[in-house]
C-alpha cells in the first residue's frame, strides 16, 4: 500500500528514470512514485536502436525496461507522452501535461537525458534527413535502410562516432551504399585518438563504406522535398537518397536551467552540476543519466557520460541518495559496441591529451586485442576487441592507479589479474 505522506517525482522515462523507480520500491520506499515520460512508449533501453533492433535481430518488445504491467503492479504512477514545463523549487512542485497538472514533490529526480545535435546547414528540412535517439526514429530508419538496400540507394552519414559507425554497419548489412563524412582525421577520434581510430576505418572500408575525413557537410541538396546529394566543404557532392546526422548529443538541461539549477560549462560537455551523490545545487533535486555532470575522484575531473551503463547505474544511485543513503557515484565509465563481426567493450576515460602511451595486448591486425591508454605508467582506460570476460580486470587496473609493467601488460600470456596490486 502506498503511503501518500511522501512523493518522489522522476522526470524522464528512459533507462535511468525507470531503474530509479525500480530501486525506490526495492529499497522499501512506500510513498508515491510518479514517473513522467515525454514519449508515448514505455521506458526502454537505447543500445538496440542502433544495433540488434535496427538490424531486425531483436523484436521491438525486447527493448523495454519492464513489461507494461510492472508499473501498476509496483504502484508507479506512469504518465506517458507528458512533458514537464516548469519546476517551482519554492513550492516544490512540477507542472506537466496539456492540462497543466501540478504535483508536489518531496524529492525530485531529473533523468531528462540528451537529444541529438542538429545539423546547421541548408536542406535539413528535407524528408530524407534523419536522427537516431528514440524508438520511433529507429523504426523509421529501419524501413529506410531496408528500402535503400533493395534499391541500391545511398546513405550519407555526418559523423564517425559510435552511432554513426553502428548505423553504417547496419546500412551495409541491408545492402545500402554508405558514405561517412567526418571532420576529424579518424573515426572515434575524440574517444580513441588516432592510434585506434584507423582500425575502425579499415573495418568499415572492408565492408564497402566510403570515408571522407577532414571535411564537413555544408549543404543537403534536394528536389521536390527529397534528398538528392550532400555537399562538403571541399566542394564535392556525394550522391544521397537519405542523410543521417550523427554528430553527437546535447544534454537536455532547459528545465533545470529555467529552475535556476547550477549548470556545468558547455565547453566541458555541459549538463547539470551535481555532487558525488548526484544531488544538484538544490538539496531536494537529483540528476542521473546523460544530463548529470558529476565529480569523479578517480579521474580528477567532472564527467558527463552518455552511455547505457551510466543510466543503468546512475538511476539506482540517485534513488538511494534520495532515500538518504550514503552514496558516492564513482563507477568507471563503460560502453560497448557491435559492428559487423567486431564486438568491443571500453572502460575508463582517456580523451586525447590525457595519455602518453597506448599499449596493445594481442593482435590488432586480426582485431583480437586489448588496448590500454596510460599516463605515467598508470592505466586510464582499456578497450577489449573480440576478447571477452576481461572487463572486471581492466576496471580493477584502472581503479588501482598503480604503475604497471608495460611489457607484462602487452603480453597475452601474463594473466591480467596478476597485474592488479
Amino acid at each position: 500500500m502506498v503511503d501518500a505522506d511522501q512523493t518522489f517525482v522522476i522526470v524522464g522515462g528512459g533507462l535511468a528514470g525507470a531503474k530509479a523507480a525500480e530501486t525506490l520500491r526495492a529499497e522499501g520506499f512506500t510513498g508515491r512514485v510518479i514517473l513522467i515520460c515525454d514519449e508515448r512508449d514505455h521506458p526502454y533501453e537505447r543500445p538496440a536502436l542502433s544495433k540488434g533492433y535496427l538490424l531486425g535481430k531483436e523484436e521491438r518488445d525486447t527493448v523495454f525496461v519492464h513489461e507494461p504491467a510492472w508499473y501498476a503492479r509496483n504502484d508507479i504512477e506512469l504518465h506517458l507522452g507528458q512533458t514537464v514545463d516548469a519546476i517551482d523549487r519554492t513550492a516544490r512542485t512540477v507542472r506537466f501535461g496539456e492540462d497543466g497538472t501540478v504535483v508536489r514533490y518531496d524529492k525530485l529526480l531529473l533523468a531528462t537525458g540528451a537529444e541529438p545535435r542538429r545539423l546547421d546547414v541548408p536542406g535539413t528540412d528535407l524528408a530524407g534527413v534523419h536522427h537516431l535517439r528514440r524508438l520511433a526514429h529507429a523504426e523509421r530508419l529501419k524501413g529506410v535502410l531496408a528500402s535503400l538496400g533493395r534499391d541500391n540507394g545511398h546513405l550519407v552519414i555526418a559523423g564517425a562516432g559510435w552511432i554513426g559507425l553502428e548505423i553504417a554497419a547496419a546500412a551495409r548489412q541491408y545492402g545500402a551504399e554508405v558514405t561517412v563524412v567526418e571532420p576529424e582525421p579518424t573515426p572515434l577520434h575524440g574517444v580513441l585518438g588516432p592510434e585506434l581510430g584507423m582500425i575502425f576505418a579499415e573495418l568499415h572500408r572492408e565492408h564497402g563504406v566510403r570515408f571522407r575525413f577532414g571535411v564537413r557537410l555544408t549543404e543537403i541538396i534536394g528536389q521536390d522535398g527529397m534528398v538528392l546529394a550532400a555537399r562538403t566543404d571541399d566542394g564535392e557532392e556525394h550522391p544521397a537518397h537519405d542523410v543521417l546526422a550523427a554528430i553527437g548529443a546535447a544534454p537536455r538541461v532547459s528545465l533545470a536551467e529555467a529552475a535556476g539549477l547550477e549548470l556545468a560549462d558547455r565547453s566541458g560537455g555541459g549538463g547539470v552540476l551535481v555532487d558525488e551523490s548526484l544531488r544538484s545545487s538544490d538539496p531536494d533535486i537529483y540528476v542521473a543519466g546523460d544530463a548529470a555532470a558529476f565529480p569523479h575522484a578517480l579521474f580528477g575531473t567532472r564527467l558527463r557520460v552518455e552511455h547505457w551503463a551510466n543510466a543503468l547505474n546512475g538511476g539506482p544511485a540517485a534513488a538511494r541518495a534520495m532515500l538518504g543513503r550514503e552514496v558516492v557515484y564513482d563507477r568507471v565509465p563503460y560502453f560497448f559496441s557491435d559492428q559487423y563481426d567486431l564486438g568491443m567493450e571500453y572502460s575508463g576515460w582517456a580523451p586525447p591529451g590525457s595519455y602518453d602511451q597506448v599499449v596493445i595486448r594481442g593482435d590488432a591486425g586480426k582485431r583480437e586485442f586489448i588496448a590500454f591508454w596510460l599516463s605515467e605508467g598508470r592505466v586510464l582506460a582499456g578497450m577489449n576487441v573480440n576478447v571477452w570476460d576481461v572487463t572486471e580486470h581492466v576496471q580493477k587496473l584502472i581503479r588501482s592507479r598503480a604503475e604497471v609493467d608495460t611489457e607484462a601488460l602487452a603480453d597475452p600470456h601474463v594473466p591480467l589479474e596478476t597485474l592488479v596490486p
